[in-house]
């Protein structure tokens, strides 16, 4: 059975490693000229991600390239003082296994273990995809495949061939989320310094293996901004009008919009697809189940259905459409849980109020002073579904593996 997948960067890797794994023939196609090396920001794996890496037998790089962010200072708009936090109490009462990694080293982790068994095309796209299978690209010769996987992001070519415009699934959920490298000037190692105030928070991060560190801004907006998600210099417009007269460290991170290296900027948009796959075509990671950058963790749940698809496709011996079905009916619950949890983070994260401010302070307080246990005690009482990336239970396709070459 050949699969094609479009988009090398988290999920599309996954899913080829355990494709491969299985006997089928894979190629990804990436529509960038080498593997994204763009900066990136900080992503995290949670226990069902993690025990997915420990299959792969890549649990050891992956915990060697964790960012060691273990203290978050917290500071506010107008307001004396600041409030320390220990971030791993937090992590520990949402999952029990969990690292924190920047984006492009996982992504490197994965591309390093498929480059030799998968067949990568970079510098190339999907421009057609017909109802049996034939594939024409922008550069390269046609072929015929018996899936397609659309693996390629938020903004997906192949679901827009496929499943019609963006607009049509995408649900802004009133945030957007900017990301820059900017150079270590407050020497942050293991530390993240944020300031936060209503409608929005910026922080600071930086790793013992990176020589820069990140700027992250997190804002809100009565209503969608005008932008293309290719226009970068509109995108910086718009973030230095959001935080002018901003404190703290703001002005010298805004000072340096113009010559920082990488610059990312997104809405926090949820997918809200009533299903998966059409046809010899399916979605996975964001371009399928997007639950929202930042705030749902859109990384492990990527992993998860990446795992999830290719053991459903070997379980089902090739056949391809009940196991898409089957696809969908492991992963449903995860999904529509970590939408509703997005939601929610998205409304803390970024206060919307004063009193939502005043709130989030007293919070990250309790959290501070709480034992570990009464903190995930009181995480299950007070946040229902918070644990959601701890509740599914991974399935064992190891029966179906084949020599590995």
């Amino acid at each position: 059975m050949r699969i094609l997948i479009s988009g090398a960067s988290i999920a599309g890797p996954v899913l080829a490693y355990w494709l491969t794994r299985y006997g089928f023939e894979v190629t990804v196609v990436e529509r960038a000229p080498v593997l994204r090396k763009t900066g990136g920001h900080a992503v995290g794996l949670f226990r069902p991600a993690m025990d997915i890496v420990e299959k792969m037998g890549l649990i050891d790089r992956v915990h060697a390239k964790r960012t060691g962010t273990e203290r978050l200072t917290m500071y506010r708009e107008g307001r004396k003082g600041s409030i320390e936090l220990e971030i791993g109490r937090l992590v520990r009462a949402i999952s029990d296994r969990h690292v924190e990694i920047m984006r492009d080293d996982l992504s490197e982790i994965f591309y390093d273990a498929t480059r030799d068994a998968v067949d990568y095309v970079f510098d190339d796209s999907i421009t057609s995809i017909s109802d049996d299978g034939e594939v024409t690209f922008e550069r390269g010769p046609a072929g015929r495949f018996d899936l397609v996987v659309g693996a390629d992001g938020l903004h997906s070519n192949v679901r827009r061939l496929v499943f019609g415009p963006e607009s049509s699934y995408a649900s802004w959920i009133g945030a957007y989320l900017a990301v820059m490298s900017v150079p270590n000037h407050l020497g942050l190692d293991g530390r993240m310094e944020s300031i936060l105030g209503v409608g929005l928070m910026v922080g600071m991060y930086g790793t013992a293996h990176m020589d820069d560190a990140r700027a992250l801004f997190l804002f809100r907006t009565p209503r969608p901004l005008d932008y293309h998600h290719r226009d970068v210099a509109r995108q910086k417009e718009l973030l230095r009008a959001r935080f002018e007269g901003v404190g703290w460290e703001v002005p010298r991170l805004l000072a340096q919009l113009d010559s920082t290296p990488a610059f990312y900027f997104d809405s926090i948009t949820q997918l809200r697809l009533d299903t998966w796959s059409r046809g010899r075509v399916t979605l996975v990671g964001d371009a399928g189940h997007c639950p929202g950058p930042a705030v749902g963790g859109s990384t492990s749940l990527a992993v998860v259905g990446a795992y999830v698809l290719a053991g459903e496709l070997a379980a089902a011996g090739g056949d391809y459409e009940r196991a898409l079905r089957a696809y969908a009916a492991e992963i449903g619950d995860y999904v529509r849980g970590a939408r509703a949890l997005a939601v929610s983070a998205a409304k803390r994260l970024v206060p919307g109020s004063a009193f939502d401010l005043w709130t989030l302070a007293q919070g990250a307080r309790l959290v501070g002073h709480l034992p570990t246990g009464l903190v995930r005690a009181a995480s299950r009482l007070g946040g229902q579904g918070v644990r959601v990336h701890d509740s599914i239970t991974l399935k064992d396709y190891s029966a179906y593996e084949v020599a590995w070459t």
